[in-house]
């Protein structure tokens, strides 16, 4: 469940809007007006991070070459590990294609 006070028709429909996403152009105009520049900046950051974690690159050098702090990476570790399975299944996904 969301920690957060967010009503649940507000995540269905905010799920809804993202399921409908077909393409990288529908993608890339989606995420530029729903996210501020520094938003957008900072997820496909987490993206990349994730990514090099999943290969098994070492998180020193992923800090280094993305020029993260190590808590990010650690977040971003526990994030791959703990969280809701998200970041794995797209994972696979993108590794089947």
């Amino acid at each position: 469940m969301n920690a957060m006070a967010i009503p649940e028709k507000h995540l269905n429909d905010l799920h809804q809007l993202f399921a409908s996403v077909k393409t990288p152009q529908d993608a890339e105009m989606l995420l530029q007006d729903i996210l501020t520049p520094q938003e957008l900046e900072s997820v496909a950051e987490r993206w990349q991070l994730i990514q090099a974690l999943a290969s098994g690159k070492p998180q020193r050098d992923i800090a280094r070459d993305l020029k993260l702090s190590i808590s990010k990476i650690t977040r971003g570790s526990r994030m791959l590990k703990y969280g809701s399975g998200g970041f794995k299944h797209f994972l696979a996904k993108r590794k089947r294609k």
